[in-house]
């Protein structure tokens, strides 16, 4: 893998630690849920031969420290945060961007605020419960979910979300995962807490701007992963946004971790995505 340079950027209220790999136009790597920047290392020495690839942990997660006291989070201030990583790593040229999970939210956010930033984003099943024809059952899981971390803790909070949705159809074990992503998993475990108690639920419930997406529709990508068909919460989103905004969504390997499950599918999918011409 490319050797990778880390830095920390001082943004409102919290201070971000990013890393950065390769050259090449910048690729921002936007991670979901608990995960960090160590969510994509399986695909980042693939990505590098093109792009500078830019991971980061987002704010209250992991190396990425909160000033004050942790509160709910919001998607615009994470969307701020990535604009201002790019505005850092890439002031003069256009960059790409991979958002998975709650980090397809906030490259949505991104995409619809600062179009012009922005040569293609790849949102990968964004949990934006919102725009599903009856968003009210998924959201009483994720109100459950919650529900279920503050009276009974992280563990059995987990358990009642895979079984919300049906499990992980091709879930890998921890040992077949990169050394790298395996030695993110202690991290993930100690930001449980943030995303189940301060993620979770304010992230699915955020309304997309549709309006802003479909002038910006030439420039973004709607993903979700082949095993993800019958979990509605995760490939719904993807598949009604595509409906509004006149697309179709892309299907990648694996689930809704494929970049962990199938690394060198899920980064030659990624990269004909990108190296594919975009309509100016």
């Amino acid at each position: 893998m490319p050797k990778s340079t880390t830095g920390t950027l001082k943004v409102p209220g919290a201070t971000l630690h990013y890393e950065t790999r390769g050259s090449g136009p910048v690729l921002l790597l936007i991670p979901g849920g608990a995960a960090d920047a160590g969510l994509y290392a399986g695909i980042a020495a693939d990505l590098a031969a093109h792009y500078t690839v830019v991971s980061y942990d987002p704010r209250g997660l992991s190396r990425s420290t909160l000033d004050g006291p942790l509160t709910d989070q919001r998607v615009d201030v994470w969307s701020d945060d990535a604009h201002r990583l790019l505005e850092l790593l890439s002031p003069h040229e256009s960059a790409y961007v991979l958002g998975s999970s709650s980090g397809a939210i906030v490259a949505l956010d991104l995409l619809a605020r600062h179009p012009g930033r922005l040569r293609r984003v790849v949102a990968h099943e964004p949990p934006l419960l919102e725009v599903l024809a009856d968003p009210a059952p998924h959201r009483r899981l994720f109100a459950e979910v919650r529900e279920t971390f503050r009276r009974d803790g992280a563990g059995p909070a987990m358990a009642r979300f895979s079984e919300g949705l049906g499990g992980e159809r091709q879930a890998e074990r921890a040992t077949e995962l990169p050394p790298e992503i395996q030695e993110m998993a202690p991290r993930m475990h100690a930001n449980l807490p943030v995303f189940l108690e301060h993620m979770l639920c304010p992230f699915s419930s955020t309304v997309p701007d549709v309006a802003a997406l479909r002038r910006a529709g030439d420039r973004l990508v709607l993903a979700a992963g082949r095993d993800s068909r019958e979990q509605e919460p995760l490939y719904g989103p993807a598949r009604r946004l595509a409906e509004l905004l006149g697309g179709e969504v892309v299907e990648f390997p694996g689930g809704h971790v494929g970049v962990t499950q199938h690394p060198k599918e899920f980064a030659e999918q990624l990269l004909e995505l990108f190296l594919d011409p975009v309509e100016e």
